[in-house]
């Protein structure tokens, strides 16, 4: 995220002292990727940032995998997770894991109005897609504000916290890595180029710090072990926000999908041109409304593709995905189709899509280059049908009634 921002007090050259109006030395913090050798930025605490008096276990939500086995498309269900009607759970400890690998979790919730913990994710960034709600997001480099659209990209181990103003769907893309732009939209000093969909101005980082007070402060920190991911709740002696001022290039920022321009064709453009982020063996895309194919023999859906190298999600956040008329598949599904399956449109929507030229479709694209697997919250809401339509009929139980499947591990 190489694009310099400074906001508040700073020193006029970097490791130099800085006081307040007492005198007292403010405790300067390098928050940095790669082993000072990547982005960065530097921060002005007035308290001390590792004093800590108490670490406890935080018991982290239900992290069970189960493998995607035996083989076969899934159509997941999110809103039947969170019922409408029902209270808003936490933004952060009210996630349910939806799908996830060793390289990238998705977890999804609806939240109510009241602010969650203060929370650290030390394993990987994290982008939230904000699939419904408007509120903020507090950071110890100022507060963020959302809205329906928005990707809130926050850095690994930033402390912060939810501060929904109405409940807010949010679709927690959780990476073991960073997640920045593609590299090919990039120039070798890290500025968009003319061929990139979005660029610089439309990212909105922090406009001002932002200062708390407190003393014996809780946050969630969601870390790594040799037995894989947990969750410890530390006790600071002073408020994790009470940064002064910084400047850097590593920073919390939001960028919403309407800013995004979709790159067409006179036919059927192969997914990457959606791509907005990439993290360590994922990319992030979104499909938005768009005029489509315009060769005159053009099949505006996407021609049959087998996943030799990944799993594709979807989620669909809005209009109506033309491939998937007749599957069941609405706002609010996901579909997975995993590596080592052919997938492609329902076979009626080719037909159907001949002489389109726009499409009124939003979906969220998370394709992963290892197997993913399901997680409880993608189990409890799943639609058995699904991967039976584009057959028409139900799967074969050996008694030809098209009812459940039945399957063995032989």
């Amino acid at each position: 995220m190489a694009h310099y921002r400074a906001l508040g007090r700073l020193p006029r050259q970097r490791h130099t002292q800085l006081r307040d109006e007492d005198g007292q030395l403010f405790r300067e913090e390098l928050m940095g990727e790669e082993g000072f050798s990547s982005d960065s930025s530097l921060l002005y605490h007035r308290g001390v940032p590792s004093a800590i008096t108490s670490s406890e276990v935080w018991e982290l939500p239900d992290q069970t995998r189960t493998p995607n086995h035996p083989l076969k498309p899934r159509h997941l269900k999110l809103h039947d997770l969170f019922p409408s009607g029902v209270a808003g759970a936490c933004p952060v400890e009210g996630r349910r894991m939806v799908l996830g690998n060793n390289d990238v979790r998705i977890g999804y919730v609806l939240t109510g109005t009241d602010p969650s913990p203060l929370y650290r994710n030390a394993i990987g960034d994290e982008c939230v897609y904000v699939e419904s709600g408007t509120g903020t997001v507090e950071t110890v480099f100022g507060v963020v504000p959302y809205r329906s659209g928005d990707y809130v990209l926050i850095p690994r181990a930033t402390d912060h916290r939810w501060v929904p103003a109405e409940p807010s769907r949010l679709y927690a893309i959780e990476a073991n890595s960073h997640i920045h732009p593609p590299k090919r939209y990039l120039s070798r000093f890290g500025q968009f180029l003319e061929h990139a969909p979005f660029c610089e101005r439309d990212l909105h980082g922090p406009s001002e710090t932002f200062q708390a007070e407190g003393t014996d402060v809780e946050v969630l920190v969601k870390h790594r072990t040799s037995a894989g991911i947990v969750g410890t709740r530390l006790t600071y002696a002073t408020h994790p926000f009470d940064v002064v001022g910084w400047d850097g290039c590593l920073y919390p920022y939001t960028f919403n999908i309407e800013d995004y321009m979709p790159i067409t064709g006179k036919v059927h453009q192969p997914p990457p041109v959606h791509q907005v982020f990439e993290g360590w063996n994922f990319v992030i895309c979104n499909f938005l409304p768009r005029k489509v194919d315009y060769h005159d023999l053009a099949i505006p859906v996407p021609y049959y593709h087998s996943n030799v190298d990944s799993d594709e999600v979807m989620f669909y956040v809005g209009g109506d995905y033309e491939a998937r008329k007749g599957s069941g598949i609405n706002v609010g599904s996901i579909s997975l189709h995993p590596g080592g399956h052919a997938h492609g449109p329902q076979p009626s929507a080719i037909e159907a899509s001949l002489g389109a030229e726009f499409f009124d479709e939003s979906a969220v694209m998370v394709d992963t280059f290892a197997p993913l697997e399901l997680g409880e919250g993608g189990l409890a809401v799943e639609d058995p049908a699904y991967a039976w339509t584009w057959a028409g009929r139900g799967p074969d139980t050996g008694n030809g009634d098209g009812g459940p499947a039945v399957f063995s591990n032989s």
